[in-house]
């Protein structure tokens, strides 16, 4: 089957101003990403806050317009210029619940808009769809009539997700979209992205910092790092037998019962600047494993073991060389 979203050596740059000189230098928020999506899963996309990850997300939805590679929809190159069309296969859920809505629409009108926008829906029809997406996200119907304003954060985030869902997309992606809730409330949301994802036959791609609601919520899992996927896997094999340093790094930090009482791994320092990238690995200055190769050669992703690829000279230990095997 052919996967619902393709991305061929996807890259975003940015040109800003650096130091007292002001030169403009190169930020590479997105470097060379390939990457696929099949029809019905839920793919965690991590890393840490800077890395890219939700400049992707908006390259996916062309929201930004990439530099050069190619984004397939279901099979089809897709062009900046399509990019309206594309929203109706397409949606993104933002981070923050309390600056994604406007506050001066009510809540039917506002779930309304994408509608009314393409035409697909218009008087009892409209209200009553309007009506049933408020249902469909656990929603009580007074809220059709409340302000941004007068809803609790999770309220707001679910009509986010609402609105996503008015041109019945077959693509979803959260971006970040639980990191500004509650606890409690980030658990019904997660909950609620899933249930929908099964009773819509949805795809949902599901940014994140936080690798242990990546995991909860995932099928697979995508690590970035400084504008490059450095992991990628099944949810189960990545948890149980992280292949990336950086990846074990992030899944040492997650409280478990299960990881207690085993091997540790902490990275050093803060992440680069990314106007000034390092050379070779962009991860070796922070790498407890680094070794000479890794300071002037950048690892290509590559398949170390059936279904999981990374881009590490050492994936399988320090003892084995990527360039030898396989």
């Amino acid at each position: 089957m052919t996967p619902i979203l393709q991305l061929d050596d996807v890259r975003k740059h940015y040109s800003v101003r650096s130091g007292l000189s002001r030169r403009a230098v190169s930020v590479r928020a997105v470097d060379g990403v390939s990457l696929q999506l099949e029809r019905g899963e839920t793919l965690g996309l991590v890393g840490e806050s800077g890395c890219g990850k939700s400049t992707l997300a908006r390259t996916l939805v062309l929201l930004e317009k990439p530099d050069s590679g190619e984004i397939r929809f279901d099979g089809r190159p897709v062009a900046f210029t399509d990019r309206a069309a594309l929203r109706r296969d397409a949606q993104i859920v933002f981070q923050d619940p309390y600056t994604s809505l406007p506050p001066h629409m009510k809540v039917r009108r506002i779930i309304a808009e994408p509608l009314l926008i393409h035409r697909m829906a218009a008087g009892a029809e409209l209200r009553d769809r309007v009506e049933a997406l408020i249902a469909d996200v656990g929603l009580p119907a007074s809220v059709a009539d409340k302000l941004p304003g007068q809803l609790s954060g999770g309220q707001r985030q679910r009509v986010s997700i609402a609105r996503a869902l008015a041109l019945e997309p077959s693509l979803l992606i959260a971006d970040e979209s639980v990191s500004a809730l509650d606890v409690s409330v980030q658990a019904q949301i997660l909950n609620l992205l899933n249930s929908l994802r099964e009773r819509h036959g949805l795809t949902l791609l599901f940014v994140s910092h936080d690798i242990g609601v990546v995991t909860y919520v995932s099928q697979r899992i995508a690590v970035m790092y400084l504008g490059k996927i450095v992991e990628l896997g099944p949810t189960a094999d990545v948890y149980g037998r992280p292949l990336h340093p950086y990846t074990r790094a992030l899944m040492a930090a997650v409280p478990s019962v299960e990881r207690r009482g085993r091997e540790r791994i902490e990275v050093r320092g803060d992440p680069p600047d990314p106007k000034h990238p390092p050379p070779g690995c962009a991860f070796h200055p922070r790498c407890p494993i680094a070794q000479d190769i890794c300071r002037v050669e950048a690892p290509a992703v590559r398949e170390w073991l059936p279904g999981r690829h990374a881009a590490c000279h050492f994936a399988l230990g320090p003892e084995t060389d990527g360039r030898n095997n396989g």
